[in-house]
């Protein structure tokens, strides 16, 4: 069975996004170290989910090629296909995008039984506290930032309780970056 699979920068005070969704507080430029981490974490992966409000300034940037990347950076996030989760949205406006609505686990639930590689999720912050909230992620890789903001979008939903997660590793880079690999405690 295919994971789901959480790749989202964080503040070191667990915020993914200032109150307005805010992203000056993420440390760049990135490091050969942390690049090759993330080219390894994206090796299984062939699906790419994203919440509506996300995809609208993701998918259009991929596709304008964002100074500083590499070709082959833009071409695997151009040609992954994506899974945009919105109930506003009947069909995709973007090339190699799926529109899903309706429940959430369901949709997760019918992706992760399809065949293929590994779904990864960058975001927003509602799909993302939505999906941590249902119990629905396999694996957390959070990528802490050397910032705090003390307020903002958080990763973890307050509303509903403890969430208990098992350490893989903790990986730091030379940038000053460390990605923590959770997976979550199962009752």
């Amino acid at each position: 069975m295919r994971k789901l699979k959480l790749q989202v920068q964080t503040t070191a005070d667990g915020y993914m996004g200032g109150p307005n969704g805010e992203m000056d507080w993420m440390t760049f430029p990135w490091t050969d170290d942390i690049k090759a981490y993330i080219t390894a974490l994206m090796e299984p992966v062939d699906t790419i989910m994203l919440g509506r409000r996300l995809a609208e300034g993701f998918i259009p940037a991929w596709e304008a090629g964002p100074p500083g990347e590499d070709q082959k950076a833009i071409d695997a996030m151009n040609n992954t296909p994506k899974v945009v989760i919105s109930d506003s949205l009947t069909e995709s406006p973007w090339k190699n995008a799926v529109v899903a609505g309706g429940d959430l686990a369901e949709i997760v639930k019918r992706l992760k039984s399809e065949p293929g590689g590994d779904i990864i999720v960058y975001g927003g912050s509602t799909l993302v506290t939505s999906l941590i909230a249902q119990g629905l992620i396999d694996e957390l890789h959070l990528f802490v930032n050397p910032s705090a903001i003390g307020v903002g979008l958080p990763v973890f939903p307050y509303a509903h309780g403890v969430q208990r997660l098992n350490l893989v590793a903790a990986t730091p880079f030379d940038c000053g970056i460390t990605a923590m690999h959770y997976e979550p405690k199962r009752a």
